[in-house]
């Protein structure tokens, strides 16, 4: 058995059985780097090379959650659900409530895309937007499962098909970029979202799926501080509203300066403290909350890091694609397919579609040319390949994003909850659609 696939599978199976999942990406990944052959000591200083490669992504996710919870203390996140609930509260008829429900979702999943490309901030809005709204989706009798679904469908589609945004770095900085240094010069930037297309309208399948049957149902959750606003609270301080439009505005802008999530988040942060929304003797607090609130992500971040350095230490990938093409044969179909399969397994390992494109690249264009995929079919299927593990890996930003905002309250598992309905609503819907478009294309 190849290394690669045994660690995927230990570590999902590990995950899969409430086993925390930076326990499961640890031991998942020694225990692969021992398969392939390596010493103890060697398998775990490749994992420990690794770990620096995630600390940016913690340290970000620490300070965003220290900024939204000041963002909480300010008091605007309150007037967003109180508006939302108050129209609600007004609605008798069961028809009226299911047309708000809708229209939240268009709403996350407008937001989400925004996020993407109009506002490239990624996941930095969602612990501070999802928190305030959970008490909406109370009131509406939202399955959070349903809410991940469409987050997760928000961070993903839009960088598969719009090449702006994180949507111009994977289409043309990296997909484009390695498919021209691997053989396939013949293809243009404007080629590359038109045959993302059909892969990306697989997407759009899962989430009709997930919003019209799967979740469709109403579901209760149990009352917390969260989940109950006081639409009557008259104590919101106006100049504390005026602060946190500031602090909001001054951490996007610094962080579209920078590039850097931990600096917008930084200043968002000082602006609450100097503008007397958050007391100086209370910044401890405040901060110590919200790295609590995000500190599990950030570990999972940190380990998936590591674990990504032992797989590509192994040489189990190019081990595993060169198995496969010998025992294929001319057999185009089953090749397509299990090259979309090999993708899957990669990307949920390591967690970032972005990392999987040059370690794919280099075995899957020479591969698709021998046989006799056109151009386009090469792009769907690296493209897709890559795209593929995004949503429903336990170590994706696609799936922590989501589960940040929406455990809040501790209600929402990031395994059952995310991982296991972003994988079953997209990744195999990308299967098919990457697998036509490959053998149509």
């Amino acid at each position: 058995m190849n290394p690669v696939v045994i660690s995927v599978c230990i570590m999902l199976l590990l995950a899969l059985m409430r086993v925390n999942v930076v326990v499961a990406l640890t031991f998942s990944a020694i225990v692969g780097g021992l398969f392939a052959g390596m010493d103890l000591k060697v398998a775990v200083a490749a994992f420990e090379s690794g770990l620096g490669g995630g600390a940016t992504i913690a340290l970000s996710y620490a300070m965003l959650g220290a900024f939204a919870v000041a963002i909480s203390r300010s008091g605007i996140t309150d007037l967003l659900a109180n508006s939302v609930i108050k129209r609600l509260n007004g609605k008798e008829h069961a028809h009226a409530s299911t047309g708000l429900k809708y229209l939240v979702l268009c709403a996350l999943v407008l937001v989400t895309m925004s996020s993407q490309n109009v506002v490239p901030v990624h996941i930095a809005f969602i612990p501070i937007l999802i928190p305030p709204l959970l008490s909406v989706f109370a009131k509406l009798k939202l399955d959070r499962r349903l809410v991940a679904c469409v987050l997760t469908f928000g961070l993903i589609t839009p960088y598969m098909v719009l090449p702006i945004g994180f949507g111009g770095i994977f289409l043309n900085n990296i997909l484009l970029k390695n498919l021209h240094d691997n053989g396939l010069a013949e293809v243009t930037a404007a080629q590359v979202p038109m045959a993302m297309l059909l892969p990306g309208a697989g997407m759009v399948f899962g989430l009709l799926i997930a919003v019209f049957f799967s979740y469709r149902k109403p579901r209760v959750y149990q009352a917390t501080e969260y989940t109950e606003v006081d639409t009557n609270r008259a104590d919101i301080n106006k100049q504390h509203i005026v602060v946190a439009v500031i602090g909001i505005a001054a951490a996007l802008g610094v962080q579209l300066l920078t590039g850097s999530m931990i600096v917008g988040g930084l200043v968002g942060f000082m602006v609450f403290t100097f503008g007397g929304v958050i007391k100086w003797k209370e910044t401890h607090d405040v901060f110590t909350k919200g790295v609590h609130m995000m500190a599990m992500i950030g570990f999972i971040m940190i380990a998936a890091a590591g674990f990504a350095a032992v797989m590509k230490q192994t040489g189990g990938v190019e081990t595993l694609v060169e198995s496969l093409s010998t025992s294929i044969g001319d057999n185009k179909p089953l090749a397509a397919l299990l090259m979309l399969v090999v993708g899957l397994l990669v990307t949920m390992g390591i967690g970032s579609s972005f990392s999987t494109i040059p370690i794919l690249a280099t075995i899957y264009v020479p591969l698709a040319l021998a046989f006799g995929f056109s151009p386009m079919a090469t792009v769907a299927l690296v493209g897709t390949a890559a795209a593929l593990g995004d949503a429903g890996s336990p170590a994706s930003d696609s799936t922590l994003g989501p589960t940040s905002g929406l455990n809040a309250d501790g209600q929402h598992d990031h395994i059952w909850d995310t991982v296991v309905p972003t994988f079953i609503h997209y990744n195999l819907p990308l299967i098919v659609f990457g697998w036509i478009a490959a053998m149509t294309l």
